[in-house]
């Protein structure tokens, strides 16, 4: 049986932290954009609120792969 790798899957729990806090900073910030419509600065609040918000889907992703990997290793080819 093939123990855990300690370091990887420490790396893959703090890419889910960041996942978690960029899972609340993103629709807060679409929430703020949606608030101040008329304000000049409303697109680009609203870009950046959904680069975030897709960059914490890729966080998950990507941790979750790696604490996965952590656990049951790579794949062999």
């Amino acid at each position: 049986m093939r123990r855990t790798d300690k370091e990887m899957l420490a790396k893959g729990i703090r890419l889910m932290m960041w996942t978690v806090l960029l899972m609340f900073a993103g629709p807060t910030i679409i929430y703020q954009a949606f608030k101040n419509e008329g304000h000049p600065m409303y697109y680009p609040v609203l870009i950046v609120g959904f680069i975030v918000a897709v960059f914490a889907i890729f966080l998950a992703f990507r941790g979750l792969r790696t604490i996965m990997n952590a656990v049951f290793g790579k794949k062999s080819k």
